[in-house]
C-alpha cells in the first residue's frame, strides 16, 4: 500500500467515524432538553476544553499549542473558526430542542455541496464528469427539499455555511487538529464559563439538577471533541470534494432519527431529496473506485518501466 493510499484510507475511516457520531448527536441533545440551548453549548465548550487538556498532557502536545499561540496568522484563523463552530453548535442545538431536526439535516445535506464548491473554486480541485453529474443530482434533490423548508430555511443555510467555512479554514490552517481545537475552545472559554456561572447564580442552571443530567453534561466534552478531532484529522488527509460527499452520512442518520424516532413529518420533498442524494453518493463512490484502480494500474506500470535495466516494452 502506497503512502498516499494509506493516507486516503485513514482519512476515510476518520471522516466516517466523525459523521457517524454526529449523526446520533440529536439523541444526546434530546436527553438534555431541560437545559437552554445556550447552556448546552456553554457546557460543551467548558467540558471540551477539560477533555482536550487531558489529551494534550497525555500526548505531550504543548509544543504545538505554544507554536499556535505564537503565530498571529494561526490565532486570527482560529478566532474566526471558533466563532463559526460556536454559531453552528448554537443553531443546531436550538433546532434539535425545538423540533427542527429535519431542517438541521437539510443544513448538513447542503454543507457538502458548499464544500465541493469551496474545493473547486478556492483549492482548484477538479471533478470528473461523473462527479459533476453527482453534484448536480444532489443539488437538485436539495433544491426540492429547500422549497418545502418554509420559514425554517434559515436554520439549514446557517448550519451549511458555518460548518463548510469552518472545515475549509481548518483544512488550510497550519495547525494540527488537537492543538487547533484546544486553542479554539480556550478562546471561547471565558464567555462560556461566564454564562454558566450566571445561570447557576440566578437559579436557572441545571448542572446539579439530578445525577443523570450532571453525568450527561460532563460527557459533553468527549461528545463534542472526539468527532471534531476525527473530522479535522480527516480534512488534512482527504480532497475537500471527497470529504464533502462523505458528510452525507451524518444528515442521513439525523433524517431517519427525525422521522422514525422524533416523529417529525416526512414530506414528498424530503423523500425526493433523500433518494437523489444517496444516488449521487453512489455515483461518486463508484467513480472514486474506478479512479483509484486506474491510478494503481498507472503506478504499477511506472514501477515496471523503472525496473527495466535495458529498454523494454511496457504494455
Amino acid at each position: 500500500m502506497t503512502e498516499d493510499h494509506a493516507r486516503t484510507r485513514s482519512g476515510l475511516l476518520l471522516g466516517l467515524g466523525a459523521y457517524l457520531l454526529w449523526g446520533v448527536l440529536p439523541l444526546y441533545f434530546k436527553a438534555l432538553s431541560a437545559l437552554l440551548p445556550s447552556e448546552i453549548v456553554a457546557h460543551r465548550i467548558v467540558w471540551s476544553l477539560i477533555f482536550l487538556g487531558v489529551l494534550v498532557m497525555l500526548w505531550k502536545r504543548w509544543p504545538g499549542i505554544r507554536a499556535g499561540l505564537g503565530s498571529i496568522r494561526v490565532m486570527a484563523t482560529l478566532a474566526f473558526t471558533a466563532a463559526l463552530i460556536a454559531t453552528n453548535w448554537l443553531v443546531y442545538v436550538w433546532a434539535v430542542l425545538n423540533g427542527h431536526v429535519l431542517e438541521g439535516s437539510l443544513g448538513y445535506y447542503l454543507n457538502p455541496l458548499v464544500n465541493v464548491l469551496l474545493g473547486v473554486v478556492l483549492l482548484k480541485e477538479r471533478l470528473t464528469g461523473a462527479q459533476v453529474f453527482a453534484v448536480g443530482l444532489a443539488s437538485a434533490g436539495v433544491a426540492v427539499l429547500a422549497l418545502g423548508a418554509g420559514d425554517a430555511l434559515w436554520i439549514s443555510l446557517t448550519l451549511a455555511a458555518s460548518f463548510a467555512l469552518y472545515g475549509f479554514f481548518r483544512k488550510v490552517a497550519p495547525v494540527e487538529s488537537l492543538e487547533g481545537l484546544s486553542i479554539e475552545t480556550a478562546l471561547l472559554m471565558p464567555v462560556a464559563l461566564g454564562w454558566i456561572l450566571w445561570l447557576e447564580g440566578t437559579g436557572q442552571g441545571k448542572l446539579a439538577a439530578d445525577p443523570l443530567t450532571t453525568a450527561l453534561i460532563v460527557l459533553a466534552g468527549a461528545a463534542t471533541a472526539i468527532p471534531l478531532l476525527l473530522f479535522t484529522a480527516a480534512a488534512k488527509r482527504l480532497p475537500y470534494s471527497t470529504l464533502g460527499f462523505l458528510q452525507y452520512v451524518a444528515p442521513s442518520i439525523q433524517f431517519l432519527l427525525a422521522v422514525i424516532v422524533f416523529g417529525e413529518k416526512l414530506t414528498t420533498a424530503h423523500a425526493i431529496c433523500f433518494g437523489a442524494i444517496w444516488t449521487a453518493l453512489l455515483i461518486f463512490a463508484v467513480d472514486g473506485l474506478r479512479a483509484g484502480r486506474a491510478a494503481a494500474r498507472a503506478r504499477a506500470a511506472a514501477r515496471k518501466a523503472a525496473a527495466c535495466v535495458e529498454p523494454c516494452s511496457v504494455p
